[in-house]
């Protein structure tokens, strides 16, 4: 803004007490200098500097200037940092949804990374639903998705984030605790502890595909979408699930997770809407690219 930029013209000239040092120290021409000056006395109607040949003097008027002016300088300059950090990906704010699946590791390590690398961004994130998450995004009402298996859809972009390889939860008296891995073959006849098609398609069909390519006929045991973390019917040996090996943080005393061998994975993806993301989703993006390089979320489920 040309009153601002005037404004700390009439500053430098206001505390150097002459218009050659301050042309100086503002690198730039002393002629010009002084039309800028002579132009905000014009805007304001008031003499700002009493001139004489050896001396520049702030007036009455000059002398408040110069005891508020810095201040709205200094507000006018943190105010433009602030707008463009918005530009920059340095602030901003996003909607982040994410599966209960994702809560144990995932979602936890993104945001602290978030957290620290890019503290000016706020990540209003929350539990959802798979197909919630889905809707949201694709909609537009919700920013990003942390899901597994995501829907290839059109309106879509989908950064793959982690091949979280898969294992069982047992309890310890369970015939297959016995084993340091479970083979998918062993798992046929027995009770599965699932979510329904309907929740995720995409996991529900890996998850049984697991199966089938070793044999096993597993009869699913539908669990709902409510929270919990004592895996009950898994814990009193009615059943067993399969869940990623970030289901192992937290597990109850009396549960214990097994590697699948041969090794599965399952995939993670951050999805968002379309390619023209807000420079704070682009950041987000990044950030999670080096998070997952960090954690080794990319490696091979064998390794």
């Amino acid at each position: 803004m040309s009153e601002l930029r005037r404004l700390r013209y009439f500053l430098a000239v206001a505390e150097e007490r002459n218009f050659t040092r301050a042309a100086e120290r503002l690198h730039i021409a002393q002629p010009a200098l002084s039309r800028q000056v002579r132009e905000l006395e014009r805007e304001l109607g008031v003499e700002l500097l009493s001139r004489s040949t050896h001396q520049v003097v702030p007036t009455e008027a000059g002398r408040m200037l110069m005891e508020r002016g810095p201040a709205l300088v200094e507000a006018a300059d943190s105010l433009w940092r602030g707008v463009r950090g918005f530009a920059d990906g340095r602030l901003g704010s996003i909607s982040l949804g994410y599966g209960m699946s994702a809560g144990y590791e995932t979602a936890p390590q993104l945001l602290l990374a978030m957290g620290e690398e890019a503290p000016g961004i706020e990540v209003l994130a929350r539990v959802m639903t798979f197909s919630a998450i889905v809707a949201g995004v694709a909609a537009g009402t919700l920013d990003v998705g942390l899901v597994r298996c995501a829907p290839p859809q059109q309106e879509l972009q989908l950064t793959l984030l982690r091949r979280e390889r898969q294992g069982v939860i047992v309890g310890r008296e369970h015939p297959l605790a016995r084993a340091a891995a479970v083979d998918p073959a062993d798992l046929d006849g027995l009770k599965l502890l699932l979510h329904s098609r309907e929740h995720n398609p995409g996991h529900y069909d890996q998850i049984m595909d697991i199966c089938a390519r070793a044999g096993a006929k597993p009869e699913v045991l539908v669990r709902g979408l409510d929270f919990d973390a004592s895996y009950t019917p898994v814990a009193s040996g009615a059943a067993v699930t399969l869940v990623g090996e970030s289901g192992r943080v937290g597990l109850p005393a009396g549960l214990v997770w097994l590697p699948l061998e041969p090794a599965e994975a399952v995939e993670i993806h951050l999805i968002t809407r379309g390619e023209n993301h807000s420079p704070a989703i682009e950041r987000l993006i990044a950030i999670a690219v080096e998070t997952s390089l960090q954690h080794g979320w990319m490696l091979p489920p064998s390794a």
